[in-house]
């Protein structure tokens, strides 16, 4: 089935009746708002819709080929991607990251494993110091800023969310086995032999598609608590975690700030900035559990490496339930981020991405949208629910 007056477009099958039910009503009361859903199953897609506006601010739609920033997403993608390299034989999760990168290995971080610093321990979630967005745009800046910085916590014992600085030390240890950039390796591993729209790194001239973000009213009341609750003279580790201290606004997003900018989107920044189409991310997701396209799934014994739990509960600096679990990259099951199963694994992303895998199901999911919101966003949660009844019927 296809389009309907409703204004959502694209096709599903019609046992899907239910989640393009709950993806049109996500829709509602958001006139600005654009978005795009798919659904793999056995390797094909079973579900492609679309809707709304890609730049409300000029009254153009969403369509097949809109793109956008898939924000935290992009740290499932390295993921994958590094446990392709695992399965390759490149690389060993408990591999010391000093093995690596010699660089790194000071001021106590000489026992920073691979798993480490994607389960998000190593201890570096934020700069000491400020950067400003020419630094954070700089490759060798930062990785050498992040070598050379103490910990912010003893490396290993408990975990804190790297939002942006997981990039850069994902992705260094990519370019350090493989010689590539990181958008370089996900374009050979997975966008080529998928044929999916799925970037790291757009040049500013190939960005007619991607879509105008903007912050939804909760993102804004959100960050104007967080920003009134700082102390003066206390380190706020999680706020600089999102802004580096300077180079993006706390929302990530402004009319021509942060992750609407051309600039950020033609960088490599593989904490947060890749760009894809709903049907090219969630392609993405069903090659690790199941063959598509051109592509094998992930050695199952690497999966299941890749997916034991690594961190859970209460992080570092005191956040409110519920709190992630995390396995080597991969966003787990748990109260914070519900999958059609327990099974699931997948990455959220800032304002209401959502994408994961099913490998017991052989499902894959991707939500992306322009119009980012936070708090009880329920706009993925509800779709995720339609979808779980329709499985367990």
């Amino acid at each position: 089935m296809s389009g309907d007056p409703s204004g959502i477009h694209g096709t599903f099958e019609t046992r899907f009746l239910p989640v393009r039910d709950a993806f049109a009503a996500a829709f509602r009361g958001r006139p600005r708002m654009g978005a795009a859903l798919a659904v793999h199953h056995q390797g094909e897609l079973v579900v492609d819709l679309w809707g709304g506006m890609a730049d409300a601010r000029s009254s153009v739609p969403w369509t097949s080929d809109t793109s956008t920033v898939i924000f935290s997403c992009t740290k499932g993608i390295m993921a994958v991607l590094a446990a392709r390299l695992v399965e390759s034989g490149r690389l060993d999760y408990d591999l010391p990251l000093a093995d690596l990168w010699p660089e790194f290995g000071v001021h106590g971080k000489n026992t920073v494993t691979v798993g480490d610093v994607l389960a998000h321990r190593a201890g570096v979630s934020a700069p000491r110091e400020s950067v400003d967005l020419a630094q954070a745009l700089n490759w060798e800046e930062m990785t050498r800023l992040l070598a050379e910085q103490e910990p912010l916590w003893e490396p290993g014992t408990g975990y804190g969310y790297h939002a942006l600085t997981h990039g850069w030390l994902s992705g260094e240890i990519i370019r350090r086995i493989t010689g590539q950039t990181p958008g370089e390796f996900m374009h050979e591993t997975l966008a080529d032999p998928l044929i999916a729209r799925l970037q790291l790194g757009v040049p500013e001239d190939q960005q007619g598609d991607i879509a105008h973000l903007e912050a939804g009213a909760s993102l804004q009341e959100l960050v104007r608590s967080q920003q009134a609750a700082r102390q003066p003279g206390v380190p706020d580790w999680p706020g600089r975690a999102l802004t580096l201290g300077g180079a993006f606004p706390q929302e990530l997003v402004g009319d021509d700030a942060g992750f609407n900018r051309s600039d950020v989107r033609a960088a490599q920044l593989p904490g947060a900035g890749a760009v894809a189409t709903a049907h090219g991310l969630s392609a993405a997701w069903s090659s690790v559990v199941h063959d598509t396209a051109a592509t094998r799934r992930l050695d199952p014994g690497v999966l299941k490496r890749a997916v034991d739990v690594r961190s859970e509960g209460s992080p570092v600096f005191a956040a409110a339930a519920p709190w992630p679990r995390w396995g080597a990259g991969f966003q787990l099951d748990s109260a914070a981020r519900r999958y059609v199963s327990p099974d699931g694994f997948g990455h959220d992303g800032a304002g209401g991405q959502v994408a994961f895998a099913e490998p017991s199901l052989g499902l894959s999911f991707a939500f992306l949208t322009n119009w980012m919101e936070a708090g009880d966003d329920v706009r993925a949660t509800r779709i995720i629910d339609a979808l779980r009844e329709i499985v367990e019927s």
